[in-house]
């Protein structure tokens, strides 16, 4: 599983998954149950977005955000 660290990282990933599947923008806002202009600034990376909201997005995909343990070999 990848581990994401900055939100930028979230971003891209959503923009990816969604070119995989095929799916415009508005298609992933209307299934994921978000707004397009959420989903815009999500894949924009802005920084601060309503975690709830970034998962309603990444469940689209099986994934989610969570809090995870990070050691010195991490990325920062």
């Amino acid at each position: 599983m990848q581990k994401i660290y900055k939100m930028e990282t979230c971003g891209k990933y959503v923009k990816e998954m969604r070119r995989q599947y095929a799916i415009t923008q508005e298609q992933l806002a209307a299934k994921a149950g978000v707004g397009l202009r959420f989903l815009r600034e999500l894949e924009a990376d802005k920084p601060t977005l309503r975690m709830d909201k970034v998962n309603m997005v990444l469940e689209m995909f099986g994934s989610k955000l969570g809090v995870v343990a990070k050691d010195n070999t991490d990325e920062q």
